[in-house]
């Protein structure tokens, strides 16, 4: 191929860390006006690839081209003297500082010329379609408000070619559509824009092609009106991978979760959940939806014994029927009376796993306070570790390495088939399926069928509203902590969860 073709072209990048290799002599290429998705599974070195473009990394072996002439990349300095930029899953901005303010921080120049920059801003957002108040404070800002900060933060600083990470991950479908528009803008205007997704319904819409990452290897680019879901997925996987996810019907489901009128509220006085209620039943997954900060944390953590609650009441019905009180019991207390109930969190490390633990270790914090055989018999946690190691294709030198050194999404498959193990009445699983790629996620979708056919009362918060909407039973939408309402998943539609993610005024069926 002709380099001076390419914005960008990168020739055999290859990327150690110690003994692992994470990119093997990558070749990759990308155009000038136009939208190329990166996919691949986890571990495959998607970010490892793009952290070097950006200048996080540096390779060990190949070389970089930019517009046919070689170009050094030693920091992100260089990446954006070259006019790269690249847009984190985590944004990097300064909460008490202005959005003109973050533009400008860390420039060499070291002007705060606020008002040729509130006009240089402007021009930037009327020319792409970004819809954002240069003097806005970022702590105010919604979510996509600040991403698109970030954005407009390297197109200010000349970014001519743009890496996105994980873009829509915590955007509503209308935010979606918003962004899709400014990424179409940024490619009429001929800029180069990568991004990485797992959502294959997203790349099939706004991208023109597609490079897939197996492994750390580069398996191969298609345009995008040349392929289908499915091919990206059995290129990803190396196999073919069913992409359909079941959603049978549980006969005489009943109710075994109820949260009536509770409220939360934070330990700076901030209510985080205001006068929730909804009921969780056996045989179903009940979904909940809303933007990022909806008070979905709160919510899980409140009915685990974990956060405080102000008011209100959590009551699990055992199976004689009885109904018992969680309000101010601690999760030991909890526990204790017999209700039976795993939790996926969203903190894996800080709340799910101990990092310096293996994967047995860690199986047995499930167990010792049940007695004191299991503390001293490693046997039974040890076969446990080994099932969900076989099962969930966990890669991981041994079951006594130290989980806090796997990737992320294997340290969730660990904790997501340590929580099914327990065998529990209730499931709440806090993303679990984030930082996932497709073949595990739709792995844990089985998994988490297989216990609501079992009975299991499931909820599952989540942040792709297409799966949401294939998945669950019923779906709660919060917004601001507060419930917007409760709909049948199999009857809403997208555009109408979108809308209650944002408002509380669009009320559905609350049951």
């Amino acid at each position: 191929m002709d380099r001076e073709n390419y914005a960008i072209s990168m020739r055999g990048i290859t990327k150690r860390f110690g003994e692992v290799v994470a990119n093997d002599g990558i070749c990759l290429d990308v155009r000038w006006g136009e939208i190329l998705a990166l996919l691949g599974e986890n571990g495959s070195g998607k970010t490892t690839l793009m952290n070097m473009l950006s200048g996080i990394y540096q390779p060990d072996e190949g070389e970089i081209y930019e517009d046919g002439e070689r170009i050094y990349i030693q920091s992100p300095r260089d990446a954006y003297a070259n006019g790269i930029g690249m847009i984190h899953q985590h944004y990097k901005l300064v909460e008490v500082f202005t959005a003109a303010q973050n533009i400008i921080l860390g420039l060499d120049d070291g002007k705060m010329d606020l008002r040729q920059t509130n006009a240089r801003v402007k021009e930037i957002c009327d020319r792409y379609g970004f819809d954002i108040d240069p003097t806005m404070k970022v702590y105010d800002m919604s979510v996509s408000q600040k991403q698109t900060v970030e954005i407009v933060k390297v197109l200010y600083r000349g970014a001519k070619i743009l890496i996105l990470d994980e873009p829509t991950a915590v955007l509503t479908p209308q935010e979606t559509v918003k962004l899709f528009n400014v990424l179409r803008n940024m490619k009429a205007d001929g800029k180069a824009i990568i991004i990485i997704t797992h959502k294959l319904n997203e790349v099939m819409e706004v991208s023109d092609r597609v490079s897939v990452l197996r492994k750390g290897c580069y398996i191969g680019t298609v345009e995008t009106a040349e392929t289908s879901p499915q091919a990206l997925t059995d290129m990803m996987v190396g196999h073919a991978v069913t992409l359909n996810i079941d959603r049978p019907k549980y006969d005489n489901p009943q109710r075994k979760f109820i949260v009536e009128h509770l409220t939360c509220v934070d330990a700076e006085g901030i209510t985080r959940l205001d006068d929730v209620s909804f009921t969780a039943n056996t045989g179903e997954i009940l979904g909940i939806a809303g933007i990022s900060g909806s008070g979905q944390k709160e919510l899980l953590e409140a009915m685990t014994g974990l956060y405080p609650v102000k008011s209100g009441s959590i009551r699990f019905i055992d199976d004689a029927g009885e109904e018992v009180e969680l309000v101010g019991k601690t999760p030991m207390q909890i526990r204790k009376t017999g209700v039976g109930m795993a939790f996926v969190p969203e903190d894996r490390l800080g709340m799910g796993l101990v990092g310096s633990m293996g994967m047995t270790g860690n199986m047995m914090l499930r167990s010792w306070k049940k007695g004191r055989g299991a503390l001293l018999r490693k046997k039974d946690p040890e076969a446990l570790a080994n099932r969900i190691l076989d099962e969930l294709e966990v890669v991981t030198p041994s079951t006594d390495y130290p989980v806090r050194r796997l990737s992320g999404g294997n340290v969730q498959k660990v904790l997501v088939g340590r929580e099914i193990a327990i065998q529990p009445a209730v499931l709440l699983t806090a993303y679990a399926v984030r930082g996932l790629d497709i073949n595990t996620s739709y792995t844990i979708y089985r998994l988490l069928t297989e216990q609501k056919m079992k009975g299991v009362a499931v909820v599952y918060v989540g942040e792709d509203l297409d799966v949401l909407m294939e998945l669950c039973d019923r779906i709660l939408v919060l917004c601001g902590g507060a419930v917007s309402g409760i709909v049948d998943a199999r009857k809403a539609g997208k555009d109408e969860i979108g809308l209650m993610m944002t408002s509380t005024s669009a009320k559905g069926e609350a049951r």
